[in-house]
């Protein structure tokens, strides 16, 4: 078989199963491991699916994956870490805080819930709100809305009346995707409605984005550059990016 014709083999099967594994390659197109790994690399470079350990999946099934909350939440765990961690230093007691439902600001939220002074934390995550509820000394406000499949995050317009009645001190929030021309961008177009309101009653916005999240675009935008205050992240971002934050008077913290 010729080396097209077994990529183009590879190609209809992960289309028909979604992922397909090297040692179920290796078998049906009687080659070696090393062969069809060469090939799903260069497959995944020509952005025909997308590699994993042991196989490759089809891209778009991947592209979903990546959306769920089950997933994001391990992904770069210990640099979201170190984000929250970054971040704890600018609440202090009696502020009123309103944290997304992103897999950062959860981790945020994993140390306020060992804070021992009194503050107001407002969220869209429900698991957040589920984590904070037992500390004492916060008060936790829930925003109502719509709950979906595979997501931590209520959507939906139903909490905007209830934000424009409450004094956000800090928006701490992260987004799927982040670049100087159209600043931070989501997938969830309903949960994005939400989000515009969000960061247009908070008194501060503090962006929460780990390297992956920069230089990309997503369906829709909530936070125009202008309206960030600082981002915090775990890597040097490029010089024609710092020199965007520095024009636009956006304050940078790099967590390395």
């Amino acid at each position: 078989m010729f080396v097209d014709q077994r990529r183009n083999k590879i190609l209809e099967m992960i289309a028909e199963k979604g992922t397909v594994s090297v040692n179920e390659l290796t078998g049906l197109l009687n080659t070696s491991a090393a062969t069809i790994r060469a090939d799903l690399n260069t497959l995944e470079k020509q952005g025909l699916l997308i590699r994993t350990h042991g196989g490759a999946i089809q891209k778009e099934e991947a592209e979903q994956v990546d959306k769920m909350y089950e997933f994001r939440e391990k992904r770069f765990r210990s640099e979201k870490q170190r984000i929250g961690s970054a971040a704890l230093k600018y609440i202090q007691s009696g502020h009123c805080i309103l944290l997304d439902a992103s897999t950062t600001c959860f981790e945020l939220a994993k140390l306020l819930n060992d804070v021992k002074f009194n503050l107001t934390v407002v969220t869209t995550g429900i698991a957040t709100a589920a984590l904070l509820k037992e500390n004492p000394n916060l008060t936790v406000i829930i925003i109502g809305g719509i709950v979906r499949n595979h997501s931590n995050s209520v959507e939906g317009l139903l909490g905007k009346e209830l934000l424009q009645k409450i004094n956000i001190d800090i928006l701490f929030t992260s987004a799927f995707a982040f670049n100087t021309k159209d600043g931070l961008s989501d997938f969830s177009y309903y949960e994005v409605e939400l989000k515009r309101t969000m960061v247009a009653v908070s008194n501060k916005v503090i962006a929460l984005l780990d390297h992956s999240k920069f230089d990309k675009s997503s369906i829709a935008t909530f936070a125009r550059p202008t309206e960030i205050d600082l981002i915090i992240t775990d890597k040097k971002v490029e010089k024609e990016t710092r020199d965007f934050f520095i024009e636009n008077q956006i304050e940078l913290e790099v967590v390395e």
